[in-house]
């Protein structure tokens, strides 16, 4: 069967007009949020069956949203809806229920696919946090788009115009009626208890790690009586939402420690904090014609530096070692590059500054006391968090509720520390000097070799599930079935300077590529005087992508050289090669040369000029990564749609492949 030529036309302007308006509809979609049901009130939680995937697969689970007031001292305040997960117990006769509460700040509490560990007699809860998870969500793009858009992530002119980012961020949820003030700490502790109460429950288990230790150390100074049994990994006590520079350059020293112990790793440097502290210290400007950009490099290395599992990988230690010692330029740009497209999308920054600004005293301390003292990564990590001495800590509104919790306090709940020997982010010795003296019923477990939080599941699974279940069950500490895991030095099945070269070989052969196709398309139109109607059809479905991903590789060569102060997922990168290619290679499959020479323009210039319409507004429909390829849909629907909007012409369409008969099946 075979669609008549207007007929064919028709359905192509339907498919691509329908294409062009579906990116329209995700560029203007807001972020999707859990709404407050009808009617409901605070403290009110409606639950329905649904499954949660786990590490063991998917299991039962009670899916919900949970009700709280934004502002619990103001009577009349708006309510925010709570996404709320229940995994089931598989006993018949389950224990207290064992709350989740993950790090961060400003990431999701609603991810926890260890779950499954506790469930044999516990249900585990989570409760999403307001600001990441709710109704409303504190993203601040203006933040995002400052650090994507400077010239080094933390250099000095990108500070300012970070903090600036954050003043903007603030304003414009507040005159959007956000309470910026309601989503600390305290307020978080809060929502966990009324979801307590809500589900019936008379006392819990608590499971933090990381920044959600501090929530779990005010709950239990809080609500006390809520809580029989506290299980902290990666413990963070009050003044530590920063890096302080001399903690981590005393975990550098036990690496080194580490490292002259293995055979491999010493083989390559006699000290390997010395042998960091020298590369950082001159990190060259470029490599080749690509520019490095000093203080990505070292914002990275502090996350890298988390951990040194396998299951971290590229992002962990022995990666970031070897990047350090194997002498390549390259290695040095590729963490720079995956620092620019990670990190600043990272945190959902207005959640992170509510909930950070607890220690603000104590960052503002740090910096008055001169900041960085010299060590081997300096200030970026902190500047990072905090965009300097006059950033967050100085413009972002601060809760009256944080004062009485900037400091340990007394505790008298059952409480387990577990701490990892090389944890950069949040050292054992902390936990050790400043928390577990102030518990009453406190223990503490040091896991050899271990790094951060990822380390605590990834190594011995049974051995973390025994751990725990043991001390939520009797209150007991059997940490028997831990062993050393000793850091695997040469464990790095993809290093730094291997994904540089694949960066670098994928942007330039993709390059390479879009202009060989357009020549071979030029040379054919001018050797056959055109493509006959189904070969432009195919033309046009099989060269779209890599002249699209070409075109965009071409924006990305631009800002690796000469223009590193834009991202490489931004739509000014993305947009203009896209367009450009697509267009003009959507023109050469379609048009024949019989046509006149002003229509042939005519044409070239509506498929150019719609390709790059469409490859902006794909560019805008979705973020990061994934802007390239709507953007190419949008380029590729664009581009044919003015050029059957122009084959209605009855001067044009006689001339464009696309008139004759298109068979349907």
């Amino acid at each position: 069967m075979a669609l008549s030529k207007p007929t064919s036309r028709v359905v192509a302007l339907v498919i691509t007009g329908g294409v062009l308006l579906s990116l329209g509809y995700l560029t203007v979609r807001g972020e999707r949020t859990p709404a407050v049901p009808d009617g409901a009130a605070a403290g009110s939680i409606s639950l329905e069956s649904c499954e949660y995937a786990t590490e063991s697969g998917s299991v039962e689970a009670d899916c919900g949203t949970l009700v709280v007031p934004e502002d619990r001292g103001d009577p009349s305040s708006e309510l925010i809806a709570l996404p709320v997960t229940r995994i089931r117990a598989t006993s018949s006769r389950p224990g207290e229920p064992v709350f989740r509460l993950g790090g961060g700040p400003g990431a999701t509490n609603m991810t926890f696919p260890e779950a499954s560990r506790l469930t044999d007699d516990h249900d585990v809860v989570l409760v999403g946090y307001r600001g990441v998870d709710g109704s409303r969500r504190l993203d601040c793009p203006e933040v995002a788009d400052a650090m994507q858009g400077s010239d080094d992530l933390t250099g000095a002119k990108a500070l300012p115009a970070t903090t600036r980012a954050f003043t903007l961020c603030a304003d414009r949820l507040t005159r959007d009626g956000v309470d910026l003030t309601s989503y600390g700490v305290v307020d978080r502790v809060e929502d966990m208890e009324s979801a307590r109460t809500a589900l019936g429950y008379q006392r819990i288990d608590l499971l933090s790690s990381s920044a959600g230790t501090r929530t779990a150390m005010v709950y239990s100074w809080r609500h006390p009586d809520s809580l029989r049994r506290s299980a902290m990994v990666s413990v963070n006590p009050p003044g530590h939402f920063f890096w302080d520079p001399r903690t981590t350059d005393s975990q550098f020293a036990r690496y080194a420690d580490l490292c002259r112990v293995d055979a491999g790793c010493a083989a390559r440097t006699p000290d390997l904090a010395a042998t960091v502290r020298e590369v950082a210290a001159d990190i060259p400007e470029r490599w080749g014609p690509f520019r490095i950009k000093d203080t990505n490099v070292r914002v990275l290395s502090q996350y890298a530096m988390h951990h040194n599992g396998p299951g971290s990988a590229p992002n962990n230690a022995p990666t970031l070692i070897d990047a350090y010692l194997s002498g390549d330029t390259g290695a040095l740009w590729a963490m720079s590059f995956l620092g620019d497209v990670t990190l600043p999308t990272s945190i959902v920054w207005g959640e992170f500054a509510s909930f950070a600004m607890i220690d603000a005293p104590a960052a503002q301390a740090y910096y008055a006391a001169g900041g960085d003292p010299g060590s081997i990564l300096g200030n970026a990590s902190s500047d990072f968090l905090w965009a300097g001495p006059s950033g967050v800590s100085t413009v972002w509104p601060d809760s009256p509720d944080n004062a009485e919790y900037r400091t340990v306090r007394p505790s008298d709940v059952e409480t387990l520390l577990v701490s990892g020997a090389v944890d950069f982010s949040t050292p054992a010795r902390l936990a050790t000097e400043e928390l577990l003296p102030s518990l009453t019923h406190g223990q503490q477990v040091i896991l050899p070799e271990l790094g951060h939080t990822a380390d605590f599941w990834e190594h011995r699974p049974e051995a973390s599930k025994h751990l725990l279940t043991t001390f939520y069950d009797t209150g007991k500490v059997d940490r028997s079935e831990f062993d050393t895991r000793p850091v695997d030095f040469g464990a790095v099945p993809l290093s730094m300077s291997t994904i540089a070269e694949l960066l670098v070989g994928v942007v330039l052969g993709g390059v390479v590529l879009a202009l060989l196709i357009l020549g071979l398309m030029v040379r054919g139109r001018r050797k056959r005087g055109g493509f006959g109607p189904r070969a432009g059809v195919w033309l046009r479905v099989l060269t779209v992508v890599p002249l699209g991903l070409g075109g965009w590789f071409l924006g990305v060569l631009l800002v690796w050289t000469v223009n590193p102060d834009d991202f490489v997922a931004g739509a000014t990168v993305i947009a203009p090669g896209v367009g450009l290619l697509i267009g003009t290679g959507t023109y050469l499959a379609w048009a024949g040369r019989a046509l006149p020479l002003q229509i042939r323009r005519t044409c070239l210039a509506a498929s150019v000029g719609a390709a790059l319409v469409g490859a902006f507004l794909g560019s805008w429909a979705l973020p990061g990564l994934v802007a390239p390829v709507t953007a190419v849909i949008g380029a590729a629907a664009a581009a044919n749609l003015a050029l059957v909007a122009l084959g209605f012409s009855p001067r044009i369409h006689s001339g464009l492949a696309p008139t004759a008969d298109v068979p349907l099946a």
